[in-house]
């Protein structure tokens, strides 16, 4: 699946919120917003499905190891959004966890 971007943005004074989609493919991590942004001022993710839990080791919690899903971290770098790759997790068998697609949403400056 491919980065899509929705056809009607919301554009407000100087300013556009942009919306859309992306896929499992190793190019849809890094989504370029430079034909519509000068500048990208948030950018959020939420991945389509259930994801995989981490566990984490918190020494002063009882029990010490915890199971933790963690929203999709985005960087902003320059007009490019860039996402983490996101683990789905359908099931109990290791093997089958495949990448997360999902949607995304920018604010900046139009260009």
């Amino acid at each position: 699946m491919a980065v899509t971007i929705d056809p009607r943005p919301t554009v407000f004074g100087d300013r556009m919120i942009l919306t859309g989609t992306f896929g499992t493919d190793s190019d849809d991590n890094a989504i370029d917003l430079s034909a519509f942004f000068s500048s990208i001022d948030f950018a959020g993710a939420n991945y389509s499905g259930a994801l995989e839990a981490v566990p984490i080791t918190d020494t002063g919690a009882t029990p010490a190891t915890q199971d933790v899903v963690f929203h999709p971290q985005v960087r902003i770098d320059g007009t490019t959004i860039r996402i983490a790759s996101g683990l789905a997790n359908p099931g109990d068998v290791a093997d089958t966890r495949t990448l997360q697609a999902g949607t995304f949403l920018a604010i900046g400056r139009r260009a």
